[in-house]
């Protein structure tokens, strides 16, 4: 996997990973021709006092791209008249500095967009494992680059899929966030996991991975690398966690090997998320990674994969326990998920 780098005609990073020919020919015959005024944002973060979290303010992002037709989608190649994000007529994985990032200027951090293809009707199901294994690498490298910027805490790779999520571009592609703050997720589980180490000496993550194998209900699929299973306490209708059988802090850690079982296992599920319902399900496949500095001994890197809809016609709001207290009801038990997703 080669990376060539080059810059948008507003100074913004663009980045091609794949064949090295491909990717040095878009760079060398296919400059960003537009005239962009250079981008301006008031990103800045506020504490919530009471609950002792960050609270990221972004009025930039109400003038964003909001579901524009395929034929002015900004991550399509670049055509005759109609130059986009990425000016070459091709590419395999593209990645740029969002133009409405929710994170930049006083409030720190940077956000990035990541182009799985250049198919706009494609869905990261439909990649061959081999381009599965560049998006791989693109995260990862990202990863690693973005970890080594100054105030950077945290590094977020996820993908949304589908208008019932609120994706505003259903082109196929995910995002990275180098958090410049600890996300309330990544702490609270982070508190948890050295509570457990300090008083058992054993890992939670590794805890929680096994006790699922073992028990075996709620496993869907394991491999030589990887094992995916519905956590105990799911909260959404159909959730599935990928770990790795080696506890890994992030993305740059994974073997070859272990790239290579992930690509097809990533297939696999998103596969039998597509096959739940008549039509695919809307989905978040979100990675969570180790802190840049903290916890990283005891931090699993794995994917979180959830869908919001509960059955063929109905979603599953987050409505008044859930958004006005934190509280979560699921409407299907964890077993029944699990074999549900098997049977697909």
């Amino acid at each position: 996997m080669n990376k060539t780098r080059t810059t948008l005609s507003d100074g913004r990073t663009l980045l091609y990973y794949g064949g090295r020919a491909t990717a040095e020919e878009a760079v060398r015959d296919h400059p960003d021709t537009r005239d962009l005024p250079s981008t301006v944002t008031t990103s800045e973060r506020r504490r919530d006092r009471l609950l002792d979290e960050w609270v990221l303010m972004a009025s930039h992002r109400q003038g964003r791209t909001h579901l524009p037709p395929a034929d002015q989608c900004p991550l399509c190649p670049s055509a005759p008249g109609r130059p986009t994000e990425i000016p070459a007529p091709d590419y395999e994985v593209a990645v740029f500095e969002n133009r409405f990032p929710a994170l930049a200027g006083p409030g720190g951090g940077r956000c990035e967009v990541v182009c799985f293809s250049p198919d706009h009707d494609a869905s990261f199901v439909d990649l061959s494992a081999e381009q599965v294994r560049t998006v791989i690498a693109a995260l990862a490298d990202r990863t690693a680059e973005l970890a080594g910027l100054p105030g950077v805490e945290q590094v977020y790779c996820f993908e949304n899929r589908g208008r019932e999520i609120g994706v505003t571009l259903a082109h196929p592609h995910g995002q990275v966030y180098a958090l410049p703050v600890l996300t309330p997720h990544t702490r609270r589980m982070l508190d948890t996991v050295t509570r457990h180490h300090e008083a058992t000496g054993r890992n939670l993550f590794d805890d929680v991975r096994d006790d699922a194998l073992a028990d075996g209900r709620r496993v869907v699929r394991t491999g030589e690398h990887w094992s995916a299973f519905v956590p105990e306490a799911a909260r959404w209708p159909y959730e599935v966690h990928l770990y790795p059988h080696r506890r890994v802090p992030d993305l740059p850690a994974l073997t070859e090997a272990e790239r290579a079982e992930l690509a097809e296992l990533l297939l696999d599920l998103l596969g039998r998320f597509d096959r739940l319902f008549p039509t695919p399900a809307p989905y978040i496949a979100a990675w969570h990674q180790a802190p840049v500095r903290t916890g990283r001994d005891l931090y699993a890197c794995h994917l979180e994969l959830f869908t919001t809809r509960r059955a063929a016609d109905k979603l599953k709001y987050l409505a008044g326990t859930e958004s006005g207290m934190g509280q979560f009801v699921n409407d299907i038990a964890p077993e029944q998920a699990a074999a549900r997703l098997r049977e697909l």
